[in-house]
């Protein structure tokens, strides 16, 4: 009998060993959430990179909302944070393009890979999340809500897939790739041809 409690503990012990070593887990894994905050004039979307991946203070959220024509309606850069919370004017029939990309140079995969079996790769978090939302209503009784289109799972990115051809051009990018018409105070950006990187 003591012999089994023995095992037993010892069982539970590396179990929960190995869940404490565990910093994070893939980017498919991960995902964005409508909160019930959200409202005609507020949109509020709580992200679970930032409960999963660890050390959470250096868990880095770059939000990017745009209208279907492309242009910028909303941006920010959220640092240990795991909600995005901001009030707009747009119209309850556009649909909006949501993308963040959530980057943890800290946290590193090697301990999920090894707890599936997996060998170890090195790999630290970097996300990018794309997907839309739009208003939806109830047909029987009255209500809205804002609602992702497709609830996309994330996509793991190098920086290298993040950057645009080198052809140094002397024009100004977000770090997705979009040109941009001026760089964007506070916001990340790439401006080739003077080869400089910038996020904050």
């Amino acid at each position: 009998m003591n012999k089994s409690l023995l095992i037993l503990a010892i069982t539970f012990g590396l179990n929960q060993s190995i869940k404490a070593q565990l910093t994070c887990v893939p980017c498919d894994q991960l995902g964005m959430v409508m909160n019930v905050g959200s409202q005609e004039t507020a949109i509020s979307i709580y992200h679970s990179g930032q409960y999963m991946t660890h050390p959470q203070s250096e868990n880095i959220f770059m939000w990017e909302f745009t209208d279907q024509q492309g242009n910028i309606v909303y941006q920010d850069i959220l640092v240990d944070e795991s909600t995005i919370t901001f009030g707009h004017s747009w119209s309850l029939t556009d649909t909006i393009n949501v993308t963040v990309h959530f980057a943890n140079d800290s946290a590193n995969l090697d301990n999920w890979y090894i707890s599936q079996g997996l060998s170890p790769n090195g790999n630290s978090i970097n996300c990018l999340f794309e997907d839309q939302i739009y208003w939806e209503t109830g047909a029987s009784t009255p209500w809205g809500s804002w609602t992702f289109v497709h609830n996309n799972p994330g996509l793991t990115v190098g920086i290298d897939e993040l950057e645009i051809n080198p052809v140094y051009d002397n024009k100004i990018y977000d770090m997705l790739g979009r040109e941009l018409k001026e760089a964007p105070i506070g916001q990340p950006y790439i401006q080739k041809g003077k080869k400089r990187v910038k996020l904050n």
